[in-house]
């Protein structure tokens, strides 16, 4: 009986993490949260284990679907902003499948890595937490410099400096702001959602009929690159309190440097999948939590054993397996219909569609956010600056945790 309740637990958050991964706005952290408000109910029937596996099996198959919306929608979830920009390319050269399959191979690619170096991150964590925490603002401090430095001429420069330090500041005061829900919802959302959505609808962008028989263009390099990348970053992710899947995007890609957009969607694509697994390590080795399915679990549970560990090890390379699957398939019916709806129509919806998930979590002061983002984002594409820039929003809140 306690094998059927694992195996129904198993489907029951691959669906849920189906319809987190599709719906823009829907993050497997509000699913988490709500598994966690009604577990004494649930507790009356299911072990804690089951609720375990059920979250599990959501999170990581809702971290290779939710690349979908991003790059047929340009609605990005929290850690993948910066595959909006690449894919959108992909998908007005009819290549919007490719995209996808790109993050794929970086989702699936850093799963797998991350089971082989998964003792190796046991070992890491409890020795290297302590001074990695003291380093991380500082090195982060040489990254946005080394960014901003890159930059071609000096109002180049002058340019991602403000944009950095605007989107900085006004994280900072999202952050600091009582009572919001879902603050991230509009910030990322205008930053790179809307803004991008808003100029495809001035430029009158239109959606080429998309192309399954396009060969896939990532080199070998490129792909070691990229899943090695994301798996290390996943890794720092993992166990920093503050440093998430964002921050991680930004480091890792600098790291590895041109990796062509199809290494870059593979890199970020990778991220979230490798941050979702190995932050099993630190709940078992450190008995903290650095991400929202994760700290769930480790609530219900009360801590994460050997056993556990395990199992939810095991859940894990099975949900990756079924939402490699499901993705593919999903991606050609968007890739299918994209091109068979008006675009133009459809942009103004999920505008509408996301300024009323954000009125309904945050209202009017939720509104007020998403404006001010996205006249944020409009500014840099008008300046023709790096969106990555925008990520102060993110990570000059941290480095200011870190080194203050």
């Amino acid at each position: 009986m306690f094998y059927i309740e694992l195996v129904v637990a198993f489907w029951l958050g691959i669906l849920g993490g189906v319809v987190t991964g599709l719906i823009p706005g829907l993050h497997v952290n509000l699913l988490s949260v709500l598994v966690v408000s009604f577990s004494p109910l649930f507790l009356l029937y299911v072990s804690p284990v089951t609720l375990g596996v059920f979250i599990i099996s959501l999170a990581i198959s809702q971290s290779f679907l939710n690349n979908i919306p991003g790059i047929y929608l340009g609605a990005p979830e929290a850690g993948l902003e910066l595959n909006v920009l690449p894919g959108h390319r992909l998908l007005l050269k009819g290549e919007g499948h490719n995209a996808v399959v790109y993050t794929l191979i970086g989702s699936l690619g850093s799963l797998l890595l991350g089971m082989v170096l998964f003792p190796f991150f046991i070992w890491a964590m409890a020795r290297m937490a302590d001074f990695v925490q003291q380093i991380v603002g500082y090195l982060l401090i040489i990254i946005i410099a080394y960014m901003i430095l890159k930059e071609k001429g000096y109002s180049k420069k002058l340019a991602s400096t403000a944009a950095f330090f605007l989107s900085g500041t006004l994280g900072m005061i999202i952050f600091s702001l009582p009572g919001l829900k879902q603050p991230l919802l509009p910030l990322l959302s205008g930053l790179f959602g809307i803004s991008l959505l808003l100029l495809s609808l001035f430029q009158k962008s239109h959606i080429p009929e998309q192309d399954f028989t396009r060969p896939l263009t990532i080199s070998k390099s490129n792909t070691f690159k990229s899943v090695s990348a994301a798996t290390g970053a996943g890794f720092l992710a993992a166990f920093l309190p503050g440093f998430g899947s964002s921050q991680a995007a930004i480091m890792a890609t600098n790291v590895v440097g041109d990796i062509g957009d199809e290494g870059f969607l593979s890199l970020v694509g990778g991220i979230n999948t490798a941050n979702m697994l190995i932050s099993l390590a630190a709940a078992y080795i450190l008995d903290k939590a650095r991400n929202g399915a994760i700290v769930a679990v480790n609530s219900i549970m009360g801590g994460i054993g050997m056993t556990e560990m395990l199992l939810f090890l095991a859940v894990s390379l099975a949900a990756g397996g079924v939402a490699t699957i499901l993705t593919l398939k999903f991606s050609k019916l968007f890739a299918h219909y994209i091109t068979k709806v008006n675009y133009r129509l459809l942009i103004k919806i999920i505008i509408v569609f996301i300024a009323g998930l954000t009125f309904y979590f945050d209202g009017l002061m939720g509104l007020l956010i998403l404006l001010t983002a996205t006249a944020l984002g409009l500014y840099t594409s008008y300046l023709n600056v790096g969106k990555n820039h925008l990520m102060g929003c993110l990570i000059l809140p941290v480095i200011l945790y870190f080194v203050l």
